[in-house]
């Protein structure tokens, strides 16, 4: 053990950090940087002149509003690890300034609206009819979510992404397209979503003309026009509940399934399932783990006592993805109990689903 001249006070380590004392005392604390020595009778904490670098890493981690769980991973890491924490952080303030400009643009047409801007887009039937199959099963249904009752049509200048959800389950799909006119996010109603449907399928290789200015609607597919008004709602930023979701997850098992022999155990009144209680409610929930081969299984009830990779859904709402996504073969993306679980189609990477996990 080093003699307290060999060390450094907490306030000569503040001042060559650019950490404040307080802050070195909350990175204590929180087992980010610990001094070396604290003195049982006055408290006093010392630190040894190799940690001065890195309680420079740690002032300056905190400076770009890195995590403390990442910051207290970099202080113990390998140079190579440390380079990946930058880099998975930049992307996230890169994300993050788009979140903002975005609702800037939001507010500021709040704040001064300008005269709505007709945009048009122009999609093929089938292509439009599949990226709705997509995702219709997880429009909301609740009568006290009404900002939840559509299907999100976001405009981009090369195609339209439909995006809905209920809150349990996110579903999302893309279709190439001609869009003519700026950007635009418009939330069409769940029923003039179901008038529009059946139509597709009638459509030939007529193109469908979508035009949106302001809140106001017109889908023209052959000879038949539709009109309405978009919801008045805000719908949920996809984009941040997507990366808090399924983001980066270099720890995910990408599990591959057969369809038909996932729907068809799923169906079976004999698959496996454990009951949980839930505001004094029982509920069935199926449990997915993952077998010593790799492949998917349904677990029951007393294999939940391993530290087995496992995640515990809702039965039904896994049967209408497989449903939705209109593939023999899928790829369901587990990380652990507490993860969403992802399905995702092998041959489209911009159409899949997220169900949300249930606690076991």
């Amino acid at each position: 053990m080093p003699s307290v001249s060999d060390l450094h006070s907490i306030g000569e380590l503040a001042r060559a950090s650019g950490l404040t004392v307080s802050a070195l005392r909350f990175y204590d604390s929180a087992g980010v940087l610990e001094p070396t020595l604290v003195d049982p009778v006055t408290g006093y904490r010392w630190y040894a002149g190799e940690q001065i670098a890195p309680a420079r890493l740690v002032a300056g981690l905190r400076r770009i509003g890195m995590p403390v769980p990442e910051i207290a991973a970099a202080v113990r890491a390998e140079p190579a690890v440390v380079h990946q924490l930058l880099d998975a952080h930049l992307r996230r303030l890169i994300d993050g300034l788009s979140d903002a400009r975005r609702e800037v643009d939001r507010l500021r047409a709040l704040v001064d609206p300008a005269p709505p801007t007709a945009t048009t887009l122009l999609v093929a039937p089938a292509a439009l009819a599949a990226a709705l199959d997509a995702v219709r099963f997880a429009v909301g249904v609740d009568p006290e979510l009404p900002m939840l009752a559509g299907v999100l049509f976001d405009l981009e200048s090369d195609g339209v992404r439909l995006v809905a959800t209920d809150r349990y389950r996110l579903a999302l799909a893309r279709a190439a397209a001609d869009v003519d006119g700026p950007p635009v996010r418009v939330f069409l109603p769940v029923a003039l979503v179901d008038q529009l449907r059946p139509l597709l399928d009638t459509a030939d290789t007529w193109p469908v003309r979508l035009t949106v200015a302001g809140a106001d609607l017109r889908v023209r597919v052959a000879d038949s026009t539709l009109t309405g008004t978009a919801l008045p709602y805000d719908f949920p930023d996809y984009h941040r509940l997507l990366r808090q979701s399924v983001g980066e997850r270099p720890t995910a098992r990408r599990i591959p399934v057969d369809v038909a022999a996932l729907r068809a155990a799923l169906a079976d009144p004999a698959a496996p399932t454990v009951a949980l209680d839930h505001d004094g409610t029982t509920r069935e929930v199926t449990v997915l783990g993952v077998d010593d081969q790799g492949c998917l299984r349904l677990l029951p009830a007393a294999e939940l006592t391993s530290d087995a990779l496992r995640v515990g859904v809702d039965g039904g709402y896994l049967l209408d993805a497989l449903n939705a996504a209109g593939a023999p073969q899928l790829v369901l993306e587990l990380d652990g109990p507490i993860a969403p679980l992802a399905v995702r189609r092998t041959d489209d990477a911009d159409t899949y689903s997220v169900l949300m996990p249930i606690r076991l």
